[in-house]
């Protein structure tokens, strides 16, 4: 017995339509996808350092080089979905996975184990969540898009908010039954993906019609004299997605050192749930009025709220984290979701190809964060002055963006004279034969 496909999603309006049986099962699966995963993964640092007595230096580097793997393998992933399709690619990846955390049992007495066990997990990861994303809106129309990406995205949420403190019991007390429960719970959300069927991932036809009308309005240096206004929507989303995921691994990263000390460790945990739910259940409900929205008046919105959010932290108190929160918050709903469409939107290339390059983007953003992060982080702590660290964050969302505006306005200009230099030797030539 197969799910049903979701070819014929697209026959019908989304008033009419309601999920087919494949992407309530995708949707299913990437929250006990990331319920176990981060089971596991938040507590690896402690399980590194303190069962195997490893620095905190080496284990720094293993988890950066580890994220690093699971962000950028994403093109791997996309690559491998273009040769053998999206379920074949889900397949393989969920195999690499379950064998990453079955091996994380014979790991707990062997450091190398462990940490080829950690990278095994990443490389699932890379390859099975670009194939994920793309099967998800295989067949359906462009208007159904917003609404299955957003669901996705609150899926995965509600798995990481939840696999923390579902698995803290047992981390330390029976951490080889742990590990053998997510194996096992892979394997059967493997098995299950045995069961879809197969749908060929498809191209980004709204890319190709724009481009036939023409390719300035949605950032494309299609026109021979390109404008140079530096208007933001024409940027690559693929750059927007750096700099937005840069300056939200600030808040990721950081908030915990920041909140604990002035607040309390409960008060920190009640952020974080608040955070996730609020992310969880407004990410979808919103979904079409973001669609809906010009991509740049997303772009002020987003960056716009990650600043004021950033700055309202360095008042510190409850109050300030709290709302802070929720303005973060704001912004990734609107950045993460509304970059994530746009590049779809732009891209003749396969949608998995698209979600590749998007998770690149991502680890590139995350990766400079906990570079310059730390640094930042640091030294406004020996100067006592902690809060002037959410102040430079709250100054990058708002210069970065326009400093990136900036330079691709000086880009366009540069392709329009060239142009038009081209298209006066093209008349001389006509007027001046030799």
């Amino acid at each position: 017995m197969r799910f049903a496909s979701n070819q014929a999603s697209s026959r019908t309006t989304p008033t009419t339509n309601p999920l087919t049986a494949s992407q309530v099962f995708l949707l299913g699966a990437s929250f006990l996808i990331t319920l176990g995963s981060f089971a596991v993964l938040p507590y690896m640092s402690v399980l590194l350092h303190e069962r195997f007595g490893l620095g905190l230096g080496v284990v720094g580097a293993v988890l950066a080089v580890a994220s690093l793997v699971q962000f950028s393998g994403g093109v791997v992933g996309a690559a491998l979905a273009a040769r053998i399709g999206l379920r074949a690619t889900m397949l393989v990846a969920l195999a690499v996975r379950t064998a990453g955390f079955a091996a994380f049992v014979p790991g707990l007495t062997r450091p190398l184990v462990a940490v080829g066990a950690l990278f095994l997990v990443s490389c699932g990861a890379a390859l099975y969540l670009p194939a994920n994303k793309a099967y998800l809106v295989a067949g359906c129309g462009h208007e159904r898009r917003p609404g299955l990406l957003a669901a996705s995205g609150s899926a995965f949420n509600a798995g990481i908010a939840l696999g923390p403190p579902a698995a803290a019991p047992f981390v330390l007390t029976s951490p080889a039954g742990l590990f053998t429960g997510v194996a096992v719970l892979f394997a059967l959300v493997g098995a299950g993906h045995a069961l879809l069927p197969g749908v060929a991932d498809e191209k980004g036809e709204r890319a190709e019609r724009k481009a036939e009308e023409g390719g300035v309005a949605s950032g494309h240096l299609d026109d021979p004299i390109p404008s140079a206004v530096p208007n933001p929507s024409a940027l690559p989303p693929f750059a927007l997605t750096v700099l937005a995921v840069y300056v939200f691994m600030f808040f990721q990263h950081y908030l915990a050192l920041y909140a604990v000390p002035r607040t309390s460790t409960a008060f920190y945990g009640t952020v974080l749930m608040g955070y996730a739910i609020l992310l969880v259940v407004a990410q979808p409900l919103s979904a079409r009025r973001l669609a809906a929205l010009p991509y740049a008046t997303a772009l002020r919105v987003g960056f716009g709220a990650m600043a004021v959010g950033t700055a309202v932290l360095a008042l510190g108190g409850r109050t300030g984290i709290a709302v802070g929160a929720v303005l973060l918050c704001l912004g990734e709903i609107v950045l993460f979701l509304k970059n994530d469409l746009e590049a779809l939107d732009r891209s003749s290339a396969p949608a998995a190809t698209v979600f590749g390059r998007q998770r690149l983007a991502a680890g590139l953003g995350a990766f400079a964060a906990a570079v310059v992060g730390g640094q930042l982080y640091g030294a406004a702590e020996r100067a006592s002055a902690v809060p002037v660290f959410w102040l430079l964050v709250s100054a990058q969302a708002v210069v970065l963006p326009a400093l990136l505006v900036v330079c691709a306005a000086g880009t366009r200009r540069r392709a329009r004279a060239r142009a038009r230099r081209r298209a006066g030797g093209e008349l001389v030539g006509v007027h001046h034969p030799r």
